[in-house]
This record gives C-alpha cells, structure tokens and sequence, in this order.
C-alpha cells in the first residue's frame, strides 16, 4: 500500500523538475497566504480597539466637528 502510494507520488511530482518545481512554489505561496491571514487574525483580535482602523473615526469625526466652528 505505501510502496503504490511513493510510486504514484514519485510518477507525479518528483520524476520531472519542472513539476516538482512548480509543486513546491505553489505549496509555498499558499502556506504564506494561510500564515498571513491567520497571523493578522491573531494580531487584530489582541489589539482589538487599539488600532488606527479601530479608533479613526473618532478623530475623523472631531475634526470635521471643528472645520465647522
């Protein structure tokens, strides 16, 4: 079962350079995609209401407020 499972894999990915190549940049660039959206969820529900994306329409607001005075 595992030597038809290493052949099948060997036959598909590693056996050509150009495939095997191309298998491990996109691999590559999911895994940053996965970590960087999972890194900023992490970042944003720690720094929740601390963040200029949180807090600007406070300062915003004030400050259309006094462009009308």
């Amino acid at each position: 079962m595992a030597g038809a499972f290493t052949t099948t894999l060997y036959r598909s990915l590693f056996q050509r350079n150009a495939v095997y190549l191309t298998a491990i940049f996109t691999s590559a660039f999911a895994f940053e995609l996965a970590f960087d959206t999972a890194s900023n969820r992490v970042w944003d529900s720690f720094n929740r209401g601390r963040q200029w994306k949180d807090i600007k329409h406070r300062y915003i607001n004030q400050a259309d407020d006094e462009d009308d005075e």
